[in-house]
């Protein structure tokens, strides 16, 4: 499963790639094939009709990710995508009765194996021995009633195609397209995972999760950077921890933790579905109250209440590595909603944006200091405040500190002189153009119109996010650089390469 979210910069040029893909002039021709409605249990639909081909692709969009994962639980947000696999009380099972007497067995054989390995140094290690073979037994007897991937591979029979979901930061996601004639399927198996899941498999699936998290963070340098430039960045606010979580987290993850994340943040009224295809909306309408609305009404969880503090002075961090040396440099910014939004993606898009930008013009193609030099708006979401993240690779025989000291002039340039209006202007049609060639699918589609309704409570403001870069000028660039770019509010963090040991011999004289 994809755990990393996307970036926000997507979202903010991804109106007239709608339109364009639509053969629609403005907002209210696209309207003009969008179907919205509520259930009475608060989940609410939005259904677009394209009839181009007799396919359908359909977006779940759960507004719970890693940043509500519960102290001492990072990953369970990313724990629980992974149960939504494995299917329901129905599929994946050959006895569900027998099946749910045996993963009460697995947590009763859990439960005592925990209680004696909590007295810490007066456990007995003869009985821990006994007490783990006992929950190896019960595992393994739970087992023996799973039928492995029963749920993904109805929807492989089915014609199903590019079925996947993702954990980020501030969200869930749940994808997949199918082919027209199977919309009911659709209706069934995903209803079905959310009103009847069943946890089986947590404790083989928590070993996988467990070795993600080996391959995309322990085992990769620039996974390891990210992670310290997050937590040291983020102090007191939960974007301090990856989606994947710490590795202590995961290995002691319950059953009863997925089961408390599930039925606290997938409820109706904090999710959000999008249909976008070769579909009738009555249909559609009739399914969805036959369907979801099956599941219960129940109380919307508020936001994260933490709030990061204002830093009082630059941060540094670094990791040894062997490897090529990269750099990451953050800059506090507001969230996603703050009316400067629009001006750090234009921002974004002058410094980074391809090889026309600031950056490679200066770093990468004239001066030759770096591999690459580039820049990301948004960083690890959007919901709450985050980071405006630059990335330094230098080139062979030139250094981190070098394309720091670059860097620095060209943000100091931002503040001290206008941006050129013709810089702007291009930035400015390329946002325009960026995603027509990427989004003219029914999938982007489906996304986009789900997590724009999330986010900003209407899909609409895909078009007026648009409008809202078109407003931004010279002097708000010059304002925001000046305003958020400052040494006070960065923190950095850099791989360095390890020195030579010392030679053995002089160690033996001493």
């Amino acid at each position: 499963m994809n755990i990393r979210s996307g970036t926000k910069w997507a979202r903010a040029v991804a109106a007239l790639a709608c339109a364009a893909g639509l053969q629609a002039q403005d907002l209210k021709q696209f309207e003009k094939r969008v179907t919205e409605f509520t259930l009475a249990n608060g989940l609410h639909f939005i259904v677009l009709e394209r009839h181009e081909a007799p396919v359908v692709s359909f977006h779940t969009y759960v507004n719970a990710g890693s940043v509500d994962d519960p102290k001492g639980k990072s990953g369970i947000a990313h724990m629980f995508e992974h149960m939504a696999f494995k299917g329901t009380d129905l599929i994946g099972t050959t006895d569900a009765v027998a099946e749910k007497k045996a993963l009460a067995a697995v947590e009763t054989a859990y439960d005592a194996m925990e209680a004696e390995k909590n007295k810490g140094p007066r456990a007995d290690k003869a009985t821990l021995a006994k007490l783990d073979a006992a929950l190896d037994a019960a595992i393994e007897k739970a087992g023996t009633y799973v039928v492995p991937n029963r749920y993904p591979q109805i929807i492989d029979e089915n014609g199903g195609v590019g079925m996947n979901a993702g954990t980020g930061e501030d969200s869930t996601t749940y994808f997949y397209n199918f082919p027209a004639n199977r919309v009911e399927l659709w209706f069934y198996l995903e209803s079905a995972r959310f009103l009847h899941p069943v946890l089986r498999e947590f404790y083989k699936e928590r070993s996988v999760v467990r070795e993600e998290r080996r391959m995309r963070t322990e085992s990769d340098p620039q996974g390891k950077l990210v992670e310290l430039l997050s937590a040291t960045a983020m102090i007191a606010h939960p974007y301090h921890v990856s989606p994947v979580g710490w590795a202590s987290d995961i290995e002691n993850l319950r059953t009863d933790d997925a089961r408390q994340f599930f039925e606290k943040y997938y409820v109706p009224g904090n999710m959000t579905i999008s249909v976008v295809g070769d579909v009738d909306p009555a249909k559609i309408k009739a399914l969805a109250e036959a369907y979801f609305g099956r599941l219960a009404k129940k109380p919307v969880p508020g936001p994260i209440v933490s709030v990061e503090p204002p830093q009082e002075g630059e941060r540094r961090a670094k990791i040894e590595s062997p490897t090529q040396p990269i750099e990451f440099i953050a800059y506090h910014r507001p969230n996603q909603n703050d009316k400067d939004d629009p001006v750090f993606d234009v921002i974004a898009g002058l410094l980074s944006g391809g090889r026309t930008s600031l950056l490679y013009k200066d770093m990468v193609r004239d001066k030759r200091i770096a591999l690459a030099a580039q820049a990301d708006a948004t960083f690890p979401g959007g919901k709450y405040p985050g980071l405006f993240l630059f990335v330094l690779v230098p080139a062979q025989g030139h250094t981190l500190e070098e394309n720091e000291k670059e860097l620095d002039a060209m943000l100091a340039k931002f503040v001290s002189e206008p941006i050129d209006e013709a810089a702007l202007a291009r930035v400015k049609t390329k946002t325009r153009a960026g995603l027509i060639r990427q989004l003219d699918s029914n999938e982007g589609l489906a996304q986009l119109l789900a997590s724009y309704h999330m986010n900003y409570g209407n899909w609409r403001v895909l078009f007026t996010g648009l409008e809202d870069i078109d407003k931004v000028t010279a002097a708000d660039v010059q304002r925001v650089a000046k305003q958020y770019f400052t040494a006070k509010n960065r923190t950095i963090a850099s791989t360095y390469q390890p020195t030579e040991k010392a030679d053995s011999k002089q160690g033996e004289s001493k």
